[in-house]
């Protein structure tokens, strides 16, 4: 594998996962300001940002769309290769996240 696929992949799992963290704790006072429950607003948060933190993982659905062109048209496979494993990373990265809430508040997040 190229030293760069694995740098994109490990940077990918931690945007995606700081996505869902960050977006769920700080979405959360919101909720804790307007006298909901914040533990109840996080689990919520955290269901609806899934997708949010794939697109901004892999920076955007167009050029994911671009380099799987490239890979087919042109016949590359490394390069669909290299996009189909930087999806898979964010994908860890927002089960890894969503994992971490689930221990943290003891709610099942499904």
């Amino acid at each position: 594998m190229e030293e760069r696929l694995i740098v994109s992949m490990i940077h990918c799992f931690f945007i995606a996962f700081g996505v869902i963290i960050g977006g769920a704790f700080i979405g959360s006072l919101g909720s804790l300001l307007t006298g909901e429950p914040p533990i109840t607003s996080m689990v919520r948060i955290s269901k609806g940002l899934r997708i949010w933190a794939i697109v901004a993982a892999i920076g955007g659905t167009f050029d994911a769309i671009a380099n799987f062109e490239k890979g087919i048209l042109d016949g590359s496979t490394f390069d669909i290769f290299k996009q189909v494993m930087i999806i898979v990373s964010a994908m860890g990265g927002v089960k890894g996240a969503l994992l971490f809430l689930q221990w943290t508040l003891q709610e099942e997040i499904t």
